[in-house]
């Protein structure tokens, strides 16, 4: 069993929100065994903003998509897209 690499996007419900406070709550709604390597925010347009959020976490089924659902329930979160994905 080996690890992957995974990079979120994280979208905002609109130009007002508050993408500080998303990035602390991504830190406390990942599960056990997935590792937050980094945060960036990256400009979309017209002001909107989303969150870069890369994961390091074990190559089990079912991972992937419990982190998914994790972060799509932080308040605020539109929207979350898997933007790249690889081992290591």
């Amino acid at each position: 069993m080996g690890q992957v690499a995974v990079l979120f996007r994280l979208m905002p419900q609109g130009v007002e929100t508050d993408l500080a406070t998303v990035a602390k709550a991504v830190k406390e709604s990942v599960p056990a065994g997935v590792t937050v390597r980094g945060m960036q925010v990256k400009d979309i347009a017209y002001g909107l903003k989303s969150l870069l959020v890369s994961v390091v976490m074990d190559d089990t089924g079912g991972v992937l998509d419990t982190t998914e659902h994790a972060l799509a329930k932080i308040p605020h979160v539109e929207s979350v897209e898997v933007m790249e994905e690889g081992l290591l």
